[in-house]
Order: structure tokens, then sequence, then C-alpha cells
């Protein structure tokens, strides 16, 4: 079937006025090479779900697209016991579309014969995945593309244990979905089905319960209450959904003084005032920033759209310092172990690309480690086996602004992060002190890790090209050195093996991932891999520096700054980008 042909009946079964209308204008307008760009191959079903941009066709987000992927997913869980009694969580954010999906989602389900626990109104991913295991539910769906662009969607699974999926659950629902007829029209069944049932708002107070016991309870008797009373702090969801839910936890647990950005406090699909919906990206935090500069404020905090990120930023000598993922997921780990329940059964995680920090803060208070593969599926898999050992995560997190805070949510979840991350700095202004000096004592302590990511965004037809030929010349040639520093390993994530300086070769416990880390004489470690859910070959740069007794942390901040440039400069090029 040509191109127009395979157009003419997508228009025929597409139920979206939009995106027929989209289609139908490129027919009559002969425009072969965009039909070719949605036709050519479909969105692949991977990393937790599927995302990508919104469009008619097999190789856009729309609804024909959602139903035939609710319609694979449907099919996998029939093999699950009493699946159809425990049903599907469903939750859907504010974005283009998401609203439809979730319909188009709840509807596929239940004409599946599976029960739908369906969360009424905007959902932050964070409750989606909450709710999973506290309905006991087979799986659930939330319709996000989390800080994608504003063009873009998704469709994020999780499995009856609360987490992502992750292999083989992704390749299974996968074949499910290609199973299908591909002329088949996936039946939806009418939104007052009666296995359709909105959930009611005991789930949300269970999810303020779960959260609010990571930090100790608010009142006038309470520990630390005038403290939380005296933190002044802007926050912002960036035009997000987690605002509602953020603030609730924030004055429930005594924050009095929370300021809301004003023209990113209600959801717009659009992102107006940002050019990324993403806090990481330079400027998102700007508006904050100047909120917090007229309030004298303390503590900016930041949520992306669907509030599984967390965002922080601090004054540091009169100027807004904003702190990195793995700022933000040491300082929460030295803050949680060093208080509360104490003992041996205690872990925290993060991944291969964060700061190896972590690790010495774990060495130092005794607790278990572990070091996991890029993405919170892998975090929540190392919690659930430190539970099935007797353990108890107390912390994981990922250096792109994921952290989980305790096992409520087996996900990132920047709602319970913005709260913790509150009741620490407040006892820090109460002690006269502030993250940044917390830093600074943490690199005395255990020597500065200084991190730094690069994104080099892959556009065009070559883009896939540029990935694949970086990778393979680092695996096949790597440089002996990086600025003249010695390589004494590279990991080759892909083939699951180790190869040191002298040839000895090691095996890898980790799933293959298309990821290349080389490892230096001096501690540094420099990786490359693409992202998995945008068009990006991402970069990870970490450099260690002893920091002396009588010295300033920022003499070895400076030192380290400079080794590092160096070693990313040398990377890249050996990159070949």
């Amino acid at each position: 079937m040509d191109l127009r042909a395979r157009a003419e009946c997508w228009i025929a079964a597409d139920p979206d006025p939009d995106t027929r209308a989209e289609l139908r204008a490129l027919v009559d307008s002969g425009d072969e090479a965009a039909l070719a760009e949605r036709f050519g191959a479909r969105l692949e079903f991977g990393t937790a779900g599927i995302r990508g941009p919104l469009g008619a066709g097999p190789g856009r987000m729309n609804r024909v697209v959602v139903r035939r992927v609710t319609a694979g997913l449907a099919a996998r869980l029939a093999g699950e016991p009493e699946a159809a009694e425990r049903g599907v969580v469903v939750g859907h954010d504010a974005r283009h579309k998401s609203l439809e999906f979730a319909q188009d989602t709840a509807g596929v389900l239940a004409t599946a014969g599976l029960r739908v626990h369906r969360i009424p109104g905007l959902a932050p991913t964070p409750l989606v995945a909450f709710a999973v295991r506290h309905l006991g539910a087979a799986a659930g769906v939330q319709i996000t593309a989390s800080h994608n662009p504003a063009a873009d969607n998704g469709y994020k699974v999780y499995w009856s244990d609360g987490a992502q999926i992750c292999t083989p659950l992704d390749a299974e629902i996968s074949a499910a979905i290609d199973a299908l007829d591909p002329d088949q029209v996936v039946p939806v069944a009418r939104a007052d089905d009666g296995r359709i049932a909105d959930l009611q708002v005991g789930l949300v107070d269970a999810y303020r319960n779960a959260v609010l016991a990571l930090v100790s309870p608010a009142g006038a008797q309470a520990p630390g209450s005038k403290a939380r009373e005296d933190l002044r702090i802007v926050y912002t969801p960036l035009h997000g959904v987690a605002a509602p839910l953020a603030c609730q936890l924030l004055g429930q647990a005594g924050f009095t003084d929370v300021r809301v950005v004003d023209q990113q406090a209600q959801p717009d699909p659009d992102f107006p005032t940002v050019a990324f919906p993403n806090p990481e990206v330079p400027g998102a935090l700007d508006l904050a920033m100047a909120l917090a500069d007229t309030t004298g404020a303390d503590l900016i905090l930041a949520n992306d759209p669907d509030g599984d990120r967390i965002a922080a930023a601090v004054p540091v000598d009169g100027r807004w310092q904003t702190l990195t993922g793995d700022d933000i997921g040491c300082l929460l780990a030295e803050w949680l172990l060093s208080r509360g329940e104490r003992g041996p059964n205690r872990a925290v995680a993060t991944t291969v690309v964060s700061s190896q920090l972590l690790r010495r803060i774990a060495e130092a208070h005794g607790v278990g480690y572990a070091e996991t593969l890029t993405g919170f599926k892998w975090l929540a898999r190392a919690a659930l086996q430190a539970a099935a050992a007797g353990g108890r995560m107390v912390l994981a997190y990922e250096q792109a602004l994921g952290v989980m805070c305790g096992t409520a949510v087996l996900d990132k979840d920047g709602l319970s992060a913005a709260l913790v991350l509150a009741d620490m700095a407040a006892a820090f202004k109460a002690e006269g002190r502030d993250a940044a000096a917390a830093l600074d004592e943490l690199a005395r302590r255990h020597g500065l890790h200084l991190t730094e990511g690069r994104s080099l965004r892959l556009e065009g037809p070559q883009a896939d090209t540029i990935a694949t030929a970086a990778l393979l010349r680092l695996r096949k040639d790597p440089p002996a050195n990086l600025a003249g520093v010695a390589i004494t390993s590279v990991a080759d994530h892909a083939a699951g093996t180790r190869t040191l300086g002298g040839g000895q070769v090691q095996a890898l416990s980790t799933p293959p991932t298309d990821l290349v880390a080389l490892t230096l004489a001096d501690g540094s470690r420099l990786q490359v891999r693409p992202s998995g859910t945008e068009p990006l070959l991402k970069f990870y740069f970490e450099t260690v520096e002893a920091v002396a007794a009588d010295e300033p942390v920022s003499a070895a901040r400076a030192r380290a700054k400079a080794r590092l440039d160096a070693q990313a400069e040398a990377f890249l090029e050996a990159a070949g980008v």
C-alpha cells in the first residue's frame, strides 16, 4: 500500500478531527516527504511506554496510536492473575490531547473487560504511581510527556508493583501491539461504562499522609515548626499540574510563607514563559528568581509539568545558585541518613551517570548502596530488591533532577522531594547555615565531586548516524588519555564489559544499554549515551578534587572546574562531536 493509500485508511479510522484534517491537507497537497515522515515507522514502545510529537500517523502521538497501544497493554494484562478485577489506574496531565488520550485509554481497557480507576481532573505523575500500589491495581497509565517540549505527549506505564515497566515487559507489550491487525479499528467503551469509575478524594488523602510522614508533624509544639514558619519559599510548577498538591503538602507541614509564580501557576500546554518546560534548562527559573529577589526568599522550588522532577535554587553571595541534580540528591541523602530511624538495613541508590559522591556518603553512614542504569525503572527495582532482602531504601536519585524519598512512590516524586528539601532548608536556616555550606562540608569530608552534563540535540536525517558513530568510535578506538590523564578503564554497557588499562576484561552486572564510560586515573568519569525519551546525545562529566584542610572549598572547586573543562573537551573530540 502506498503512502497516500495508507493515509486515506488512517483518515477513515481516525476519531480525531484535528489529525484527520492534518492528513487530508498533506494528501491533497501531495507532500510525500511529510507523509513518509508520519508513516515511515511507528513510534517505538519502550522506556516506560511511548512518547513523541503530536500529529497524525503511526510515527506520531495521536488517538489511533493511543488506542492501539492500550489494546496491546490490555492483551498483555490478560495473562495477569485477576487483572480484570484489580483494574488499571488512568491519569493525565494538562498537555494538548492528554484528556482525549486518557478517555480513549479508559475506553479501550473497559472494552477489554478491565476495571478502570480513573483519576478525575489533572493528576501529577507521582499520584498515579502511588495509586497503583495503594489500590492493588494490575497496572497504571499516565498520559504525559513530562518535561518534553509542548509539541510532545506520551503514555507512561506502571506495573502492579508500582514501578515503571522494564525488560521484558516492555518487549512483551510491544509484541502485543505488533500482533494487532493493522486494519483493525480498536473498540472503545463509552465514558459512562460501568467498568470505569472515578477515584474519590481518599486517594489524595492517602498520598498526602504518606508524603507528610517523611517529615516531623506540623503544629505549634512540633519540633521545627517555628523554623518552617520562618522559611520563605518561592515555588513554580512551570505551567504544569503539581501546584495544588505541592502547596497543600507544604502548608500542612507548617510552611506558611510560600509564594507561587503567578505567570506559571496555572496549567498551560503551550508553556508560554519558558523555551522548554524543563527545570534543568537555563532560564526556566528566571521568573522564580525575580519573585524571590522581591520577596527576600530563602529557597526556590520548582517542579516540571507533571510533577515528577524537582529543581531548587538557594541564595549564595547575593545571587541565586541553582542546585544540580547531584547536589540535591547528595544533600537529601546526608540529611535523611543523619536523622530519624537508624540501622544497617537502610540503603541509598543512584545511577551510573550520577555523582560518585553518594557512594562515599553511604560508606560513611554504613548503609547499603546500589548503582543502576539510568532511569527510575531501574532505581525502583533496586528499592524492591532492598525490601526483599529486609532492607529499606531511604533515598534514590538520578542527576536529571529525579528524587525518590522513601518508597511510598516507587518512582521519582518531585512533590515529596520538594517537601523534604524545604524541611532541610528550614533546619539549616535555624542553625545559621545553608545548603551551600552543607555542600562544602560534604566536599571537605569526601572530596569535591564536580559534575556537569551536556546535551547534543540530534536533528535531521543524519541524527541517528551521529549518535551511532560517536559511541562506536569510543568503543573501538578509545583514547589512551584525556587532557594528559591516563584512562584506566572503558566500560561498554552495550557489550556488558569493562576493559582495564592492561587489557583485562571484566563483566558488568547491569543489563545491556547503549552507554560508554571512561574512568581516569584521577577518579574522573566521562560518559555518553543517547537519550531514551528525546532526540539527544547526552554527555556526563565528573571529576574529584581533594580539599586541603587549610584551603577554601572554592579553591578546590576552581581546580576541579579547570580539569573537568579540559577533560570534557578532549572527550567530545574523541567522540567526534
